[in-house]
């Protein structure tokens, strides 16, 4: 086991739980989640443990949502998101943690920014055709660097018009798939080492005490205030990074 402060170790377990809550209630949560590990671990060490605490949420993304799923969806995306994977592995790969730490705080602020602006673009007819090329490149970009792409596809289905449900039932699907396939990418980096393993095996039952809370708060939950408090969160954990 990593030797971690015990208010470090506070912060780990605050993330695991937001974790699962994000996964199953509030998209976007997770960008708390990703701050905090960061925050606390070295920024490449931090990206491979919080792939391992997503998937755990994953499983209850797809208990919840399954089959809303919207697979034509899924399918358009796939190429670019794939060549966004392999060009976030590139840079993993050529970069080191400091640098990998301010990516990570940029990642986040940028998305923080989009999410403002779709926000007030709501009503705008959505790109073209270039559209699911552009986003799903860039999704598959910041996960694999910074397991931030939650921001970029809520933003995407927000401009492609997507229900609610079907909105939670991809993204569920689309998040567990493309996590499975960062597995192999970050392995051979050599990231996924005893001490991250003994770590997340740790804090996995806290992702699920999220996740089921999520499932069981979602229809009560104040949205609103809760992704102004996200927003702000993130915003000063991403600033925190930089420095």
């Amino acid at each position: 086991m990593m030797e971690i402060a015990p208010l470090a170790w506070g912060m780990l377990a605050i993330a695991a739980l937001v974790a699962g809550l994000g996964k199953t209630a509030v998209p976007g949560a997770a960008t708390i989640s990703v701050v905090l590990l960061a925050a606390v671990l070295p920024a490449r060490t931090s990206t491979a443990a919080m792939l391992l605490l997503f998937m755990v949420g994953d499983i209850f993304a797809l208990i919840a949502y399954r089959r809303h799923a919207h697979w034509p969806t899924l399918l358009r995306l796939a190429p670019a998101v794939v060549v966004g994977l392999l060009a976030g592995f590139l840079f993993l790969m050529l970069t080191g943690d400091a640098t990998v730490r301010r990516a990570i705080g940029v990642i986040l602020l940028l998305m923080i920014a989009v999410t403002l602006w779709r926000r007030r673009h709501t009503d705008e007819k959505p790109a073209g055709p270039l559209l699911g090329l552009s986003y799903g490149g860039l999704a598959g970009f910041t996960t694999m660097v910074a397991n931030s792409g939650g921001p970029v596809m809520s933003m995407y289905f927000l401009a492609t018009r997507t229900p609610v449900q079907v909105f939670l039932g991809t993204s569920a699907w689309f998040f567990a798939i493309v996590n499975v396939m960062k597995v192999p990418f970050l392995a051979g980096l050599g990231l996924f080492t005893p001490q991250v393993l003994l770590m997340d095996l740790v804090l996995a039952p806290l992702v699920v005490v999220g996740a089921l809370a999520g499932i069981a708060l979602a229809k009560r939950m104040p949205q609103q205030l809760f992704d102004r408090i996200v927003i702000v969160l993130t915003v000063l954990g991403a600033v925190y990074l930089l420095f």
